[in-house]
This record gives structure tokens, C-alpha cells and sequence, in this order.
């Protein structure tokens, strides 16, 4: 049996049907090119977000309300409002006057339209405390940030981020002046210097106030959304969170671990739990957009099925001159196995087409993408092609086989 004949007939197959041809493989250049996507996709964001994750820094621990398993993340993660946490938490890990504690920042969340004269811009504000700066290694470019005194005080001001300067002033200085945040007037006591975008947290597009006045003025309400502590040396940070466990159980009335209604992690922690959640997530991705390569496999049997028929007299004559059943087989899978591969070919190629667009996209909203075609999807592109020709290829390579050949010369 010549393997290269075979191709040849398959290359001949494509170029006599073109439009059956082209229909026939769009099914598997499509999931071979949504295979591609979201596996190199899914790396780029998993990347994206855990160097935002590192950028924060490695010698932080979070504090987050609801219990959670070592291995998984809390309830609050997914959005469920959990009440738990209060600012006297934060305040009694401060006030044990633990060595290695160099600062701590409390925060609750929550967005709103603010407005200047007709201007008017969609931002999330953060009520925190005075301490913000130092915890997470921001830098004022204008006026100050607020006080303690200001954070305990209910006071009525303001610290912008850039962007958001950027997009309601038109090169004013914003200091002094006043934006209306839920029918509330603040008065503007400082800017942030621009860390850039961020896919977690966008620092220039965020708005921030006295976490009292936060609570108290907008909210109404006493908790918090989550803490962060700032440990001194990375070495110091399994011990911190140890004493953060004990003055928090101690508060919530806790004996046993396994009834924490909070969960302390570090950056480390962190970081594992969202590798794990991403890999889960672009694996069951990748097996969703795959389903697109099985009804591509359908058509690849529907064409050689049809190729068979076309081609009835040839088998029988191949029959008739010693062809053995296996040569048949082997010719149609061989067939088969060049047009799902050229496919998936072309489906790799289009998808790293696409992988290059979004970069471009992304990267010109102003977030930092890395563009990562994977290997192992590239691998996975060809052998998933490879594997649908055989697959699909094997009723129609079984039918030509059990032609009867007298039968096929007869075939009009």
C-alpha cells in the first residue's frame, strides 16, 4: 500500500469537492482553533493574574470573612456577603503589638456614579484606613492622604485615583474641589500617582474614603470586607498568621479550628489556590470547546462515506487485481487521517491568528499581556486531528473493505 498515493487521493478528494471539502473540515478547523484559544488564553490570564497577585507583594497576609478548607478558597471569594469581620478585629491584631506586624489596612467595597457639574463616571470606592499607603506600596502625586483622625471621624473626603483625575477634570487640579459620591458631597484631598491597569484591582480607576465614612455615610453598614497585614520579613509570616488565628478565635468565641468563621492566607497561599481553580477552569474549558471537533468528526464520516460511494468501481478493480482488505482499510484511514490533519492544521494557524489580535486588544486597553502560545496545545491541536481522522474514519474505511469486488465492477 503507497502511504503517498493515499495522500494524494485525499489532496485530489479536496481540491474536486472544494465547498463539500470546505464544509466538511470548517467543523474541525473551528475546535481545533477554540482548543487553541482558550488553553493559551486560559495561561495568559492565569499569568496575568498571578503577577498582579506577586506585584502586591510576598510578605502580605489577607484576611478574608467565612470559613474555607486550607485548599480552597472562602465564601467570600465567590461573592457571598459575609458579616463577620469588624474594624475592632483589625484593631485588636494591631493593639497586641505583635513584633513582626509592620502595618495593616482594613477595606469594604462598593461602586456608584460620581459627578462633576454634567460629568459623570462609574468607579468603585474603597473605604480604608489611613494605613493604605504603606500596605500597599501606593505613592500620593497630589495633596495627601487622610488621617487617622479622618478614618475614625466620619469626615467627608476624598483620595482619587489618576484615571479617574484624568477623566473628570481635563487637566484640573482636582484638589479642593468636590465630587458628589450617593448624594454625598467629598471634598478632594489628594491623587494617587498611576500604577498602570490591573486585572484585580485597577488602582487608577478607584476612588478612596475614611473606611467610618464608608461604613457609616454610604453604606450603612458595621463590617468589613477584608484586611491586610504586612509582615516584616517573609521568614516571619507562618508565625504571624498564627497570632492573627489566636486573636481572632479568641474574639469570635472559637475552641475548635475547624469552626474558624474567617480565613487567614498568605500571598504564597494565594497564589496556589488560583493556580489550582485556573487549571481546573481552562481544562473544562478546553473539554467544552473540544465538542465543536466531534461534530467535525461526523462530517469527516459523512465525506468518506461518500467517497466510498463515488468510488465503488476503483475498489472493486483494487480488489480484483489482489488488494487484500487491510490495504483497503488502510487507504481510507490513511485518507482520512490528511484531511482531519491539514484541518487541524489550519485551525492552529488561525487560532494563533486570533491569539495575536486579543493581545493587541488587550495590551492596547492597558493591561500587561503576555501573549503564551502553549506547546502542549499545539500538541494537542495535531494529535486531536490525527485522532478524529482514525476515529471517523473507520466505518467508511470498514464499508470499502467488505465491498464485494464482482458486485463494485458492476456499480454504475
Amino acid at each position: 500500500m503507497d502511504i503517498f498515493e493515499s495522500i494524494q487521493n485525499s489532496w485530489k478528494l479536496i481540491v474536486r469537492n472544494k465547498m463539500r471539502s470546505f464544509l466538511t473540515m470548517l467543523g474541525i478547523v473551528i475546535g481545533i482553533t477554540a482548543v487553541i484559544i482558550v488553553l493559551s488564553v486560559g495561561e495568559s490570564v492565569q499569568g496575568l493574574i498571578l503577577n498582579e497577585v506577586k506585584s502586591i507583594g510576598s510578605n502580605l497576609i489577607g484576611i478574608l470573612p467565612g470559613h474555607a478548607e486550607e485548599d480552597g478558597p472562602p465564601s467570600s471569594a465567590f461573592g457571598v456577603v459575609n458579616t463577620i469581620l469588624k474594624y475592632e478585629d483589625g484593631e485588636a491584631i494591631l493593639n497586641g503589638d505583635y513584633p513582626h506586624i509592620d502595618s495593616l489596612a482594613m477595606y469594604i467595597s462598593g461602586s456608584d456614579l460620581i459627578s462633576l457639574n454634567d460629568k459623570k463616571v462609574s468607579v468603585t470606592f474603597y473605604g480604608t484606613t489611613a494605613s493604605y499607603l504603606d500596605v500597599q506600596n501606593s505613592t500620593v502625586e497630589k495633596g495627601r492622604f487622610f488621617t487617622k483622625e479622618e478614618e475614625i471621624g466620619n469626615a467627608k473626603v476624598v483620595v482619587l485615583g489618576s484615571k479617574v483625575v484624568e477623566d473628570l477634570f481635563d487637566g484640573q487640579d482636582p484638589i479642593g474641589m468636590k465630587i458628589k459620591i450617593k448624594k454625598t458631597n467629598f471634598t478632594i484631598i489628594g491623587v494617587l500617582k498611576s500604577k498602570g491597569g490591573g486585572l484585580i484591582q485597577n488602582e487608577d480607576s478607584n476612588i478612596f474614603i475614611p473606611i467610618k465614612t464608608t461604613q457609616n455615610i454610604l453604606l450603612g453598614v458595621n463590617h468589613l470586607g477584608f484586611i491586610r497585614v504586612k509582615v516584616d520579613k517573609p521568614e516571619n509570616i507562618d508565625g504571624t498568621m498564627d497570632y492573627i488565628k489566636g486573636v481572632l478565635r479568641d474574639r469570635h468565641n472559637i475552641d475548635n479550628p475547624s469552626e474558624d468563621d474567617f480565613s487567614v492566607r498568605s500571598v504564597a497561599q494565594a497564589l496556589e489556590t488560583i493556580s489550582s481553580i485556573t487549571n481546573a477552569l481552562r481544562f473544562f474549558l478546553a473539554a467544552v470547546a473540544a465538542i465543536s471537533l466531534v461534530v467535525g468528526g461526523f462530517g469527516i464520516m459523512n465525506i468518506m462515506l461518500a467517497t466510498v460511494q463515488e468510488r465503488t468501481k476503483e475498489i472493486g478493480l483494487r480488489k480484483a487485481i489482489g488488494a487484500k482488505n487491510k490495504d483497503i482499510i488502510l487507504q481510507f484511514l490513511i485518507e482520512a487521517v490528511t484531511i482531519t490533519f491539514i484541518s487541524g492544521i489550519i485551525g492552529i494557524i488561525v487560532g494563533f491568528l486570533f491569539l495575536l489580535l486579543i493581545s493587541v486588544i488587550v495590551n492596547a486597553m492597558g493591561y500587561y499581556w503576555e501573549l503564551i502560545i502553549s506547546p502542549m496545545s499545539i500538541i494537542l491541536g495535531c494529535l486531536v486531528s490525527i485522532s478524529i481522522g482514525l476515529i471517523f474514519g473507520i466505518a467508511p474505511a470498514q464499508k470499502a473493505a467488505t465491498l464485494n469486488p464482482i458486485e463494485a465492477l458492476r456499480y454504475e
